[in-house]
């Protein structure tokens, strides 16, 4: 199995992941985490690393 080798896409990948178990499950992760995952994700994903 072969990850994603731009961090971008492995960075919203968690993101996505995270927003789907707090979804299903309730568990409360701060804004402030999930919000500079994300931001930080695009960003790599803008610059094609």
């Amino acid at each position: 199995m072969k990850f994603a080798s731009n961090i971008g896409m492995l960075l919203l990948a968690i993101y996505l992941i995270l927003v789907g178990v707090i979804g299903l499950t309730g568990v409360a992760i701060p804004a402030i985490i999930m919000s500079i995952l994300a931001l930080v994700a695009g960003i790599f994903i803008l610059i094609g690393r």
